[in-house]
């Protein structure tokens, strides 16, 4: 009889970063930056496991050190997608698995987003088999500037076909740091519905992550500098799910304080 695919959350954890060196490690709130997002992770219902994946040596120590699970990657990989890629065939994977990728520096994402990810992902796969990763678009929170250049922007279908529409799933049409759609006739971005705030988490089918990182580079991918353009210009699909997220990344040391002022 055959088993149900594995679902397992994996966190790439690489201790370099240019604009805030070592954030994975920074310890202000009593604990590191990645275990705040390891055990987020841990509060969603559909992964099985949870598991970290980076290259050195001081964050497998801290990782273990909490009690998480870790897999050694080379360091020398050029995107976290490439390094969760080594780490799903260091674990033995099989194709149909699914690998959610939560960032390392992501530590509100809202567990229930990470599954809306996966059912998404799970919906769409079973209509079509083309379709092998899955993202999350949210609705404009009133605080966000979609001008902003550092707020991806994605736009959506109407939904798809065969799909009830309680699923909330839609097709990804095109990510943008730009303001898109432009608003010709004066209708603010937040009243498009299917303009949303991209969310950088993703769910794959192992084998679709496998093909994607043997996959070219791509014009829009370098211009826009957004990885999951290569996929929609290879000829892709990308399941997008609308969920509400508030959740934030932390690039800058700035942005560190602020998260450290919310939790403390």
């Amino acid at each position: 009889m055959p088993t149900s695919p594995a679902i397992v959350a994996m966190i790439p954890a690489r201790l370099g970063s240019t604009r805030f060196p070592e954030k994975v490690l920074a310890s202000r709130t009593g604990k590191p930056l990645i275990q705040h997002v390891y055990e987020n992770a841990l509060r969603a219902k559909r992964p099985q496991s949870v598991i970290i994946a980076t290259d050195h040596e001081r964050v497998r120590a801290a990782c273990t050190g909490f009690g998480a699970r870790v897999v050694m990657t080379d360091e020398a990989h050029p995107n976290g997608t490439s390094r969760l890629a080594q780490a799903a065939r260091v674990l033995g994977l099989q194709g149909d698995d699914i690998v959610v990728n939560v960032q390392g520096d992501e530590p509100e994402m809202e567990p229930e987003v990470i599954d809306a990810c996966v059912d998404a992902l799970v919906a769409m796969s079973s209509l079509d088999m083309g379709v092998g990763m899955a993202t999350i678009g949210s609705p404009w929170n009133e605080a966000d500037d979609p001008g902003n250049q550092a707020i991806v922007k994605v736009v959506a279908s109407n939904g798809v076909p065969g799909l009830p529409g309680v699923y909330g799933v839609r097709r990804a049409l095109y990510f943008s740091r730009s303001r898109i759609p432009y608003p010709r006739n004066s209708i603010g971005a937040s009243e498009h519905a299917h303009l949303l705030r991209h969310v950088g988490l993703y769910a794959y089918r192992n084998r679709f992550l496998q093909r994607y990182v043997t996959l070219e580079p791509t014009p829009l991918e370098q211009i826009e500098s957004l990885e999951q353009l290569r996929v929609l210009e290879h000829g892709y699909p990308i399941a997008l799910v609308i969920a509400e997220s508030r959740g934030t990344g932390i690039d800058t040391p700035e942005q560190y304080e602020a998260f450290v002022r919310r939790v403390n």
